[in-house]
C-alpha cells in the first residue's frame, strides 16, 4: 500500500503541470526529487498532508483562472494523488512525563480542480512510534467532519451509516482519512490530535513529531503570507528543575515554574519547515526518585474509583551499577521470516551479542517447527563465544515451516531456573501465532517463582501484524519484563535493540509497593511490577476505594543485591491529566487480560475507556460524523414533529447528518492462517484483474457458485495449472452465454473474430 500510495503522489505531481499560475514566476510547476531519490516509498508524507484524489484527469486545473488546455480523456486508475497547497500551519504539543498530546492545525486549499468541479481530498497524518490517533476535524465550505468512537457492533444498527471509505492506517505509523467530495477552490480547515510516546535515552526525554513538508505544498503567489506556529507545554510529575537540552526551531521561552516550561514560536515564513521538530530536555536528579498522582473520578466517569499514578526514574545512569545478566534468546525462523525479516533480526541479534558484558552469559534458541540449540549449558560472553555464536547463526537461521513457542520457552525458563547471581532474562522474538498461547501462558505462570530470589524476566519482541501482540504482551507481564514491537518491519533492528537495551540495563529488581493493602477494589496496571531501567522511568497507575496512605515506600533490589527503599512523594495532580497518560496503557493490559480469560465483561469495560478517553481499542471502531449546515438549517425552518421518543439513539435519522464507518484501527489477535502458510509481514495477495468478457457470466454463474464461491475457492484456483485454468475459463464463458441472452450476439461475434 504504501508503493502504491507513493506512486500515485508522483502521478499526481505530473499531472499538476498542467495548473496555470499566470505569470507567477513563484509557483512554477512542483519539482519531483531527483532519481537518484526515487526509491519506492519516496514520497511518503513527512509531516501532515493533504491530498487531491484524482480519477478524471481532465478536472485539474486552476479554479480562478482557467487555462484552457486540450481535454484529457481516460481515466487514472488507481487515482493519482495531488498534494494541496498550505497556507497556515499551527502546532502544540503538552508533554506529562513519558507522553505528549499533538494537536496540528492547518488550512490547505484545492488549488487544483476547477471550481465548477469537485473531489475527494485524503488526509495523511505521520504518527510517530506508539503513537494513537485521538480525533480529527474538518470544516469546508458547508460541510463539518469530526470522528467519534463507537463499540464495536453498534455501528451495524445505525441506519444512516455509509459504507466503510478510505482510510485508517496505510502504514502503520500513516493514518489517512477521505473527505468526500470537496469543491475546487475550497479551504480545508483541519484538526488532527494524537498521543505519541516521549522517548527517554541517557537521561533526556526526547520529543520528536514529524515536521518536514516538502517545497510543493507551498501556496501560490508571492502575496500569499505562510503562518507557522509551533507551542510546547511541558509538565514534569516531579516538580524538580527541568533543563531544556535541545530545540529544533527558533522557540522563546516563555513560561518557566518549579516542574513545568513554556515555549513558543509563531511567525510568518517564506517556506514552510524543513525538518522535523524536535525537543529535548532533562529532570534534574542524581538518584533513583518517584512518586505518586491522586486524582477524583469525574462525574460523566463509568469507573467511579479514584485514580493513582505512579512514576519511579532512574536518575543519574552513570552513579548506578547494572545487574550482570544471563540471558537466552529465542528466535523465531519460521517460513514467514525469510528474506529481510531474518537478516534484520540477525543483524539486531549480532549487535545485541557484541554489548554483552564479558561477566554476562548467553544462549541462542532458533525454532520453527524444531528446536535449534546453540549450547547446552550458558556460556561466558567472551570474544571467543560471540564469534562462534555468529557462525552458528549464519549457519542455522534457515527459515523452515511450522513454529512452535512452547518448546523453546520451557527450555530457555529450564535452564534459567537455578540462575541465583544475576538477572535471568529470556528474549523472544516471533512474527508469528500459534494455537496453544493461552497454555504457554498458563505454563509460564506455573514456573515464575515467588521469593527473595530472581524469576526469569520475559521481555518479547513482535513483528508485523501476523503475530498476537496481546499473548506476548501478557507474556511479558507475567514475566515481569517489557514488550515491544516492529509492526513496520523495516524497524525491526532499531526497535529490537531499544527493547534489548532496557532489558540489559536493570538497577532494580523485584519491586514492592507497601502499605496499600488497606485499600479497596485495588487494581494496578500492570499486576506484576517489571524492573527498573536506567533507559527509562517505571509506570503504574490504577484505580481503589478508600484513603490513599500518606506516606508509601518502595523497595526492591540494586545490582550488588543489597536492599533499597525509596520514599514516594503522594500530591494531588493538579495540571497533569491523570486518566488521560494513562489510559492507552491500561487499555492494552486490560485487552490482554481479556484475551487472556476470554472474559466479555472485561472487553465491555475496555471499550466504556475508549470511548470515555477517546483512545481507540480492539472493541471501538473510528467513524467520520458529517454536517452539511445548508441542509441542516433547511430542515430546522420547516414544520417539526414531535418525537415519541427522547432517547437519542432511537431518534430517526437527522436531515443533513450522516456517519462514514472507518475500517477497523486495531492490531487484532494474530493470524493463524497466515502464521500457518508461512506468509510474511505486509504481504498482500492481490487478485488479477477479471476480464470483461468473464464479467457477462458473473450474474448467471453466481447462483449456481453461491453455495461454494469463496476467498478459499478463489485461492485454491490460482494454484490450479494453466490447462485446468483453460477449461474453467471456457466454462465460464459458455455460462455466460447462455445466462445473457442480450449480449450473446456480442460475444459470438467477438469470439468469432478472435
Amino acid at each position: 500500500m504504501a508503493v502504491d500510495f507513493s506512486k500515485a503522489v508522483d502521478d499526481g505531481l505530473k499531472l499538476s503541470k498542467r495548473i496555470y499560475f499566470v505569470k507567477d514566476r513563484a509557483v512554477s510547476p512542483p519539482k519531483p526529487p531527483p532519481p537518484m531519490a526515487r526509491w519506492a516509498t519516496a514520497f511518503l508524507p513527512s509531516a501532515p498532508m493533504v491530498y487531491a484524489v484524482i480519477s478524471d484527469p481532465g478536472i485539474v486545473d486552476n479554479p480562478d483562472i482557467s487555462s484552457y488546455q486540450p481535454h484529457v480523456y481516460g481515466r487514472c486508475d488507481p487515482p493519482a494523488l495531488i498534494p494541496l497547497q498550505m497556507n497556515a500551519i499551527e502546532m502544540e504539543a503538552d508533554c506529562y512525563h513519558e507522553t505528549a498530546f499533538v494537536t496540528v492545525s492547518g488550512t490547505w486549499r484545492l488549488h487544483c480542480v476547477m471550481g465548477s468541479r469537485s473531489c475527494d481530498c485524503r488526509i495523511a497524518v505521520p504518527v510517530s512510534h506508539q503513537g494513537s490517533i485521538l480525533g480529527v476535524e474538518v470544516s469546508v465550505s458547508r460541510k463539518s467532519y469530526s470522528t467519534q468512537l463507537v463499540v464495536m457492533g453498534d455501528e451495524n444498527g445505525n441506519q444512516n451509516s455509509a459504507p466503510p471509505q478510505n482510510g485508517g492506517f496505510l502504514i502503520p505509523n500513516i493514518f489517512t482519512l477521505t473527505i468526500p467530495q470537496v469543491d475546487g477552490g475550497s479551504n480545508l480547515s483541519i484538526k488532527v490530535r494524537w498521543s505519541q510516546k516521549i522517548v527517554y535515552s541517557k537521561g533526556q526525554f526526547s520529543l520528536n513529531v514529524p515536521f518536514t513538508f516538502p517545497d510543493f505544498v507551498n501556496p501560490a503567489g508571492k502575496r500569499i503570507s505562510k503562518r507557522e506556529k509551533i507551542q510546547i507545554n511541558v509538565d514534569a510529575v516531579t516538580g524538580v528543575e527541568l533543563l531544556c537540552k535541545t530545540i529544533s526551531h527558533p522557540l522563546k521561552e516563555v513560561r518557566r515554574h518549579a516542574g513545568s516550561m513554556g515555549f513558543l514560536y509563531d511567525s510568518d515564513v517564506l517556506s514552510w519547515s524543513k525538518v522535523d521538530f524536535s525537543f529535548s530536555y532533562a529532570v534534574s536528579s542524581s538518584h533513583i526518585n518517584g512518586g505518586v498522582l491522586l486524582e477524583s473520578a469525574s462525574v460523566q466517569d463509568f469507573d467511579e474509583r479514584e485514580m493513582f499514578y505512579m512514576y519511579l526514574s532512574p536518575g543519574d545512569i552513570q552513579s548506578h551499577k547494572v545487574f550482570k545478566k544471563d540471558i537466552i534468546f529465542i528466535i523465531d525462523i519460521s517460513g514467514s521470516m525469510r528474506g529481510k525479516l531474518i537478516e534484520d533480526t540477525k543483524n539486531a541479534l549480532l549487535t545485541a551479542l557484541s554489548k554483552l558484558n564479558h561477566d554476562d552469559s548467553f544462549n541462542i534458541l532458533a525454532f520453527n517447527g524444531e528446536t535449534y540449540l546453540f549450547s547446552k549449558a550458558m556460556d561466558l560472553a567472551s570474544g571467543d563465544a560471540v564469534e562462534r555464536a555468529t557462525e552458528w547463526i549464519n549457519t542455522n537461521f534457515i527459515a523452515g515451516s511450522g513454529t512452535n513457542i512452547s518448546h523453546p520457552l520451557n527450555t530457555a525458563i529450564e535452564m534459567l531456573s537455578n540462575i541465583q547471581s544475576s538477572v535471568p532474562i529470556v528474549f523472544l522474538v516471533t512474527d508469528g501465532t500459534v494455537e496453544d498461547e493461552r497454555q504457554i501462558c498458563a505454563m509460564v505462570k506455573n514456573r515464575m517463582i515467588n521469593g527473595e530470589s530472581i524469576c526469569p524476566r520475559i521481555y518479547t519482541f513482535g513483528i508485523g501484524s501476523f503475530c498476537n501482540h496481546y499473548f506476548l504482551r501478557m507474556l511479558a507481564m507475567i514475566g515481569r519484563g517489557q514488550y515491544d514491537a516492529a509492526l513496520d518491519v523495516d524497524l525491526i533492528e532499531p526497535r529490537m535493540l531499544t527493547l534489548f537495551d532496557k532489558a540489559s540495563s536493570l538497577i532494580l529488581a523485584n519491586i514492592k509497593m507497601d502499605t496499600l493493602d488497606d485499600l479497596d477494589d485495588l487494581e494496578v496496571y500492570p499486576p506484576h511490577i517489571p524492573d527498573l531501567s536506567s533507559e527509562g522511568p517505571l509506570i503504574l497507575s490504577g484505580r481503589y476505594r478508600g484513603n490513599f496512605p500518606k506516606t508509601l515506600k518502595v523497595k526492591g533490589i540494586l545490582a550488588d543485591f543489597s536492599n533499597f527503599v525509596v520514599d514516594m512523594k503522594i500530591q494531588n495532580a493538579k495540571d497533569i491529566p491523570v486518566q488521560k497518560i494513562s489510559a492507552r496503557d491500561q487499555i492494552e493490559h486490560l485487552t490482554a487480560q481479556a484475551w487472556l480469560m476470554e472474559n466479555k465483561q472485561l472487553e465491555q469495560k475496555v471499550a466504556k475507556l475508549s470511548l470515555q478517553t477517546g483512545f481507540t481499542s480492539e472493541y471501538t471502531r473510528m467513524m467520520i460524523h458529517e454536517t452539511d449546515h445548508l441542509k441542516k438549517v433547511k430542515e430546522s425552518s420547516g414544520p417539526k414533529e414531535a418525537s415519541k421518543k427522547s432517547n437519542p439513539l432511537f431518534e430517526a435519522p437527522v436531515q443533513g447528518q450522516r456517519m462514514i464507518l472507518l475500517p477497523h484501527l486495531g492490531i487484532g489477535f494474530g493470524n493463524l492462517t497466515a502464521t500457518a502458510e508461512n506468509t510474511p509481514p505486509g504481504f498482500e495477495s492481490k487478485l488479477p484483474e477479471v476480464p470483461e468478457i468473464f464479467k457477462a457470466a458473473t450474474n448467471c454463474f453466481e447462483t449456481l457458485c453461491s453455495y461454494c464461491c469463496c476467498m478459499c475457492c478463489i485461492q485454491c484456483c490460482t494454484r490450479i495449472n494453466s490447462q485446468c485454468a483453460t477449461a474453467l475459463a471456457q466454462l465460464c464463458i459458455g455460462l455466460g452465454c447462455f445466462g445473457c441472452i442480450s449480449c450473446c450476439s456480442d460475444i459470438c461475434c467477438s469470439g468469432n473474430e478472435g
